[in-house]
C-alpha cells in the first residue's frame, strides 16, 4: 500500500524547468532529471559520471503511447552523450544513481534488467529496448537491496512525471465507482486517475467516426489501431488493453468517434455524471 513519504528535489541551476535532483530523503538512490538541451551543463558537474541506469522519455507522430528506451552504464553521462548522437526520439533523460557510489556494474545490469521486464509489463509507456537483457546472477541479500532500490526508482520517477510502472486495472476500482459511457451498440467503462482517464480492457468503440470529427481524433484513433490497442469486432471496436488517455474527453470521444465532453457523458452505476461527481 502506498505510504506517506518525503522527497526533497534540488534545482543545481534555479530554473524549474531545467535539471532536477530528486531523492527520497532516506533512500540511497536519487534522480537526475536532464533536459536533452543541458547535457553541456550536467557535464559540468559530477552527478552523472558514475554507474547508474538511465532512462531517456520522448513522443513519436507514429505511436499512440509516450516512449521510453532503459540502459545501464558505468559511466552514465557519457552515454547519455552518445545518445545525443544516435538517437533521436527522446527530449529528457532521467538518470538513477547511488548517492554514496555504491551502485557496480553487477548492481547497474541487474537494475536495468528488472527496469525493462516491469516497463514492459505494466504497459503504460511503448519500451524501445529491441532486446530485454537476461537477468544477471546476484546474490540473494543482494537481490533484496536492488528490488527495494527499484521501488525508489518507481517511486522517484513517477515523481518527475513518467508513470512508467504505475499499473492501472479494472481491479483496482471498485463496481459502484467504474463510470461508464454508452452509445448505439457500445459501452466502454474507465475510472479518473492521477494522470489522465483510463478505458478499461474490453470497452468498445465506434467503429466509424462522424464526418465533422476532428482530424487528430481521426489520426489518434488509427494508431490505435495500428498499435492493436484497438481491434473490430464485427460492428464495433474493442480495447485489447488498459489504456490512459489525457483527459476524459478525449477518452469519451475516441469511445465515440466524435468531439464530445466527457465530464459529462462518463457516469457511474447511479447515473451522475463525472462533472457532479468530482467537480459538483
Amino acid at each position: 500500500m502506498p505510504r506517506p513519504q518525503t522527497i526533497q528535489i534540488f534545482l543545481p541551476d534555479g530554473s524549474p524547468r531545467s535539471v532536477k535532483i530528486a531523492e527520497i530523503t532516506n533512500r540511497i538512490v536519487k534522480a537526475v532529471l536532464v533536459p536533452r538541451n543541458k547535457l553541456e551543463y550536467i557535464a559540468t558537474r559530477e552527478e552523472l559520471k558514475n554507474v547508474g541506469v538511465y532512462f531517456l522519455f520522448g513522443d513519436s507522430a507514429e505511436k499512440a503511447k509516450p516512449l521510453v528506451y532503459i540502459g545501464e552504464a558505468e559511466d552514465c553521462l557519457y552515454r547519455l552523450q552518445q545518445h545525443n548522437r544516435n538517437k533521436e526520439f527522446w527530449n529528457y533523460a532521467v538518470v538513477m544513481v547511488s548517492k554514496t557510489n555504491a551502485f557496480t556494474k553487477s548492481h547497474a545490469k541487474y537494475l536495468e534488467h528488472i527496469a525493462i521486464a516491469d516497463a514492459k509489463s505494466a504497459n503504460r509507456f511503448q519500451t524501445e529496448n529491441s532486446v530485454a537483457p537476461s537477468k544477471p546472477f546476484v546474490t540473494e541479500s543482494m537481490e533484496a537491496d536492488l528490488l527495494d532500490s527499484f521501488e525508489t526508482i518507481r517511486i522517484l520517477l513517477s515523481t518527475l512525471g513518467y508513470p512508467v510502472y504505475d499499473r492501472v486495472s479494472k481491479d483496482q476500482v471498485p463496481d459502484k465507482e467504474i463510470l461508464i459511457l454508452t452509445g448505439r451498440k457500445i459501452r466502454a467503462e474507465g475510472d479518473l486517475i492521477d494522470d489522465g482517464f483510463v478505458v478499461f480492457k474490453g470497452s468498445q468503440a465506434k467503429l466509424k467516426t462522424v464526418p465533422s470529427c476532428p482530424d487528430y481524433l481521426i489520426s489518434f484513433r488509427n494508431k490505435l489501431v495500428e498499435e492493436g490497442v484497438l481491434i473490430e469486432k464485427e460492428s464495433e471496436f474493442e480495447f485489447t488493453e488498459d489504456y490512459v488517455f489525457s483527459s476524459p474527453s478525449t477518452a469519451g470521444s475516441i469511445v465515440l468517434g466524435r468531439s464530445t465532453n466527457g465530464w459529462q457523458m462518463w457516469k457511474n452505476q447511479s447515473g451522475k455524471t463525472l462533472d457532479e461527481l468530482k467537480r459538483g
